[in-house]
């Protein structure tokens, strides 16, 4: 990711186009992000109207799945003391 300020921005445009076609480009103003350039593409996969990590981990059915957890013996042993 590139970052330049608002002056370098302001004054070379063509160089924060050509920075945008390899990732992101972030714009200070007063040293502090304020913008970000982005090829029209990477905006299009951001923007795309796919599922969230919400709904990916939400697994709709999930409480229908019968699921029984073995019981782990034998892995522990009480503490030793001297």
């Amino acid at each position: 990711m590139t970052t330049i300020n608002s002056r370098e921005f302001n004054q070379n445009v063509s160089r924060a186009k050509r920075a945008a076609s390899k990732g992101p480009v972030v714009i200070t103003d007063r040293g502090k992000p304020a913008w970000v350039i982005l090829r029209h593409d990477a905006y299009l996969r951001l923007t795309r109207n796919e599922p969230g990590i919400l709904e990916l981990l939400a697994m709709p059915g999930i409480e229908d799945l019968e699921f029984d957890i073995p019981r782990a013996e034998g892995l522990f042993r009480p503490a030793e003391f001297d």
